[in-house]
């Protein structure tokens, strides 16, 4: 079954967490200094906050799914939408360990599609979301020539 993901970037993580717990009346299932998931059932959803974000505010979305069977059932169906799909393969992204690829929609919204295989210790680089957005034809906003902005957002 498959699962809907929600990543938004958020100024300040601590007060997210707080806001969030509450309004989905439960804590996340996964808590970094940077990072926080709630792995909801009711309404069954994947949703993310992290300070990784280009500017607060959302993200990408995405479909997260439970086998290799439906991650090629999505794949095609991005296929079949049109645009560049970025065929990011395994990777390691918002703590965990996963096989993914990224398309954006008309209107410039990252859409992630991936399949969780375990956990990781680091948060990973986004190389994927950053691709799907240049093959799109878009630089982000906060693309300069500081090497740390850009590698945090182009």
């Amino acid at each position: 079954m498959k699962r809907l993901h929600v990543h938004v970037a958020v100024r300040d993580l601590s007060q997210s967490i707080g806001f969030y717990s509450t309004l989905f009346a439960t804590q996340p299932s996964v808590v970094k200094s940077d990072y926080a998931k709630w792995m909801l059932d009711d309404p069954r959803v994947n949703f993310a906050i992290s300070t990784r974000g280009r500017e607060p505010g959302l993200d990408h979305l995405g479909v997260q799914v439970e086998d290799s069977a439906e991650l090629g059932d999505v794949y095609a169906r991005l296929r079949e939408a049109g645009g560049t799909v970025v065929e990011q393969g395994q990777t390691e992204c918002c703590y965990a360990k996963s096989e993914k690829a990224w398309i954006e929609d008309p209107s410039g919204i990252s859409w992630e599609t991936f399949l969780t295989t375990g956990e990781s210790i680091t948060y990973g680089d986004g190389s994927g979301q950053r691709a799907a957005r240049l093959a799109h034809g878009q630089q982000a906003a906060c693309c300069t020539s500081d090497a740390a902005t850009a590698d945090r957002c182009c």
